[in-house]
């Protein structure tokens, strides 16, 4: 069987480049008689590929020397409660609510303090980024902690949060490495890497220097992030294979152009997908124009039977994992970096021909 076009949330495809040189090495990792996934992290070659994975990372994303970039367990979602254990310290801060994950990461860190949402889009789903400006945000406020990208409900950030004074951070699963941003701009930045970097098992940290150190004593070592950056990511085993993969796509990134030529590519992609589905009579979009992800686009029809038959057609056609996400409904097509134009042209095209044949296709 062919390769299919992967349009799953996570874990979603990878770039076949980075597949096919990760197939070559399977057995002999450039002459070490292993694969990565049977070596030592402790070993010299095992040294080689995390130092240059961190490298890659930090001139593809452009990181500031004050800032650590970390390779962690756990998820993005474990990061919601290290987040409040390291980074309060009045024991204040705010959240902005703009999906489901931001949503979670607001309830775990209730458990650590006076935790505020200041704005939310619940009231609509969750079909636009709620509006809020720095008045909103309480001053004494340790952070206020954001979703970059909202892949369930296919909103995004297309502006910098008004965060004023207060440390700003920011969940970037499902949008990391898609566009440029300014590193400074945030205190923290937590990636899960299975929508744009690589397997599930790795989550990336960006952090402020100054924030490390100020854990609550209760806080678990594999938790904190001065453990873990005085341990250079290595205070356990690390996720040594899904930290090798994400090398070999940041090299990827790199040799495109960079997050700039990747961002070019991703907008034409979205504004393939967008068209299309706007010039149909059979389908509608979930997200507000002002609001609308490059990496995840929903929609729908009118009858959740046709979005089945949609879904299950696609399917038959090399195109799956189409089905929206329960709260949605309808179809998520998520077009992350390794998603090629050629894939998303496909798609437009059966959303045309099944939209001119009234879905009787």
């Amino acid at each position: 069987m062919s390769r299919v076009y992967n349009y799953s949330a996570g874990p979603s495809m990878l770039p076949l480049p980075v597949l096919e040189q990760a197939a070559k090495e399977m057995t002999d990792y450039k002459g070490t008689g292993m694969s990565v996934m049977e070596m030592s992290h402790r070993s010299p070659a095992y040294d080689a590929i995390i130092k240059e994975a961190e490298a890659t990372f930090r001139r593809v994303m452009k990181v500031p020397d004050n800032y650590k970039v970390l390779f962690l367990q756990g998820g993005a979602s474990t990061q919601f409660a290290a987040v409040p254990l390291n980074l309060m310290k009045t024991g204040k801060a705010d959240y902005v609510v703009s999906g489901e994950f931001s949503g979670k990461a607001f309830k775990e860190a209730k458990k650590y303090g006076d935790v505020k949402v200041i704005a939310t889009s619940e009231n609509t789903n969750f079909d636009r980024i709620p509006a809020f400006n720095e008045a909103d945000v309480r001053p004494d406020a340790d952070y206020l902690h954001v979703c970059y990208n909202n892949t369930i409900f296919g909103t995004h950030f297309n502006t910098l949060p008004d965060n004023g004074q207060v440390d700003l951070v920011c969940d970037m699963s499902s949008c990391i490495m898609s566009e440029p941003i300014n590193v400074s701009d945030f205190a923290m930045i937590y990636a899960g890497a299975q929508k744009n970097v690589g397997p599930a098992g790795l989550t990336i940290v960006i952090i402020r220097e100054d924030l490390l150190g100020n854990a609550r004593p209760e806080t678990p070592a594999m938790l904190d992030y001065k453990v873990m950056a005085d341990a250079g990511s290595m205070y356990n085993t690390p996720p040594c294979y899904a930290i090798y993969i994400a090398g070999l796509v940041f090299k990827w990134v790199e040799d495109l152009g960079g997050v700039e030529k990747m961002h070019e590519i991703n907008k034409k992609k979205a504004d393939i997908l967008y068209k299309a589905i706007e010039g149909t009579k059979l389908f509608h979009l979930h997200a507000q124009p002002d609001s609308r992800s490059l990496m995840n686009v929903t929609f729908r029809t009118d009858s959740p039977e046709m979005d089945k038959k949609f879904v299950a057609a696609a399917a038959e056609r090399g195109m799956v994992s189409l089905a929206g996400h329960r709260k949605v409904g309808g179809m998520r097509a998520s077009i992350y970096n390794a998603m090629p134009v050629e894939g998303v042209e496909k798609l437009a095209a059966f959303i045309k021909e099944f939209d001119e044949k009234g879905g009787e296709i």
